[in-house]
């Protein structure tokens, strides 16, 4: 009974792989795309980037501006030569700037590129040691959209 058992742990080794090759082995990986639209003066210019990853690293990119796919490291030369190749998936590629960008644009436009939030605003001095005269005053802006803002200060008013 025992040697039938030691005949069996030999046999299943020898037909599965050692632990040992099975770390250097990748048994799935992660791809993905991602769309972008920039827009500049609201939509007289715009620029569409499609970009497509493998395991978090770029490897190959649809950019408008370039009217083509080009490869961003090796692994993505194949796909960008095989996609370039395709007329009709490469056409639709260049109108995705009217199709894709402008489009959602005038969707996203009125709670997005019109929004408007007013600021949170406190005004506050500095900690100082007791019985010394605050002299300094911190100013906390926050919660406001979009992200640029001027802070102006004025001392009575002017």
């Amino acid at each position: 009974r025992g040697s039938r058992m030691a005949a069996l742990i030999v046999m299943l080794m020898a037909l599965s792989p050692p632990l040992a090759w099975a770390r250097k082995i990748q048994p799935h990986f992660l791809e993905y795309s991602k769309s972008e639209c920039h827009f500049f003066n609201g939509t007289e210019r715009v620029r569409f980037l499609d970009r497509y990853y493998t395991n978090g690293e770029e490897n190959v990119r649809f950019d408008s501006d370039w009217g083509e796919f080009r490869a961003v490291t090796e692994l993505g030369r194949p796909d960008a030569e095989q996609w370039n190749s395709q007329k009709d998936f490469l056409e639709r590629k260049r109108t995705a700037v009217d199709t894709y960008c402008r489009h959602n644009y005038g969707v996203i436009e009125s709670f997005s590129v019109q929004r408007r939030v007013e600021p949170t605003v406190t005004v506050y001095p500095a900690k100082t040691q007791p019985l010394q005269h605050h002299n300094l005053l911190v100013c906390s802006v926050n919660g406001f959209y979009p992200g640029h803002i001027e802070v102006r200060w004025f001392r009575n008013g002017h």
